[in-house]
């Protein structure tokens, strides 16, 4: 107990002296506190090198924030600092690839309006394949539409229909060569 009610006198005297003026008292501080703060701090960022950095910004902060300092428990005051520091830091780290990834998807993936415009395209491609299918002869309509439209496999069409995948093949060939001949592409471009 004597141990620790000394390193609370300690960290007192070191914080008047600081306030009086002394540099090396600070440094005193900085070096009995370090290692605590920087474990604390890298727990929070994961990174060995920003938690140094981060170390030395919670240092100025608490060497600028001394004068308002009221002798409330100075190892919990200064990792309540540390750890808010390390929260803003990760939190700005974080925006930053959040802003990043948006930037680069705007440049690699075109702008939302293209992607828009193409879902709308494929939207009224498919309105018009579902309203032309009722053309299709009865027996191909339902592969035409399970395979193109449902986006079925081979296999499902053969399940559902109890038939093998070879019947489904044939028949989709089938329906396919219907097509060709009864409607013409640039209908549907």
């Amino acid at each position: 107990m004597a141990g620790k009610g000394g390193e609370a006198i300690s960290d007192q005297v070191l914080i008047e002296k600081i306030k009086a003026g002394n540099d090396h008292a600070f440094r005193l501080l900085v070096e009995k506190h370090r290692d605590y703060l920087f474990r604390s701090i890298y727990s929070v960022l994961k990174d060995q090198k920003e938690a140094e950095d981060a170390t030395q910004e919670v240092f100025i902060k608490i060497y600028t924030s001394l004068p308002k300092y009221e002798n409330q428990g100075f190892k919990t005051w200064i990792t309540r600092i540390a750890i808010n520091h390390a929260i803003d830091m990760r939190r700005k780290k974080q925006r930053r690839k959040e802003e990043m990834a948006e930037e680069l998807e705007s440049h690699i993936g075109g702008s939302q309006t293209d992607d828009v415009e193409l879902e709308v395209l494929r939207r009224e491609r498919q309105r018009l394949v579902q309203k032309r299918l009722e053309e299709v002869p009865a027996n191909y309509r339902d592969v035409i539409y399970g395979f193109y439209i449902q986006e079925k496999s081979y296999q499902e069409m053969a399940a559902e229909q109890n038939v093998q995948v070879k019947t489904i093949e044939t028949k989709l060939y089938r329906a396919r060569l219907w097509i060709k001949t009864h409607w013409k592409e640039e209908e549907f471009l």
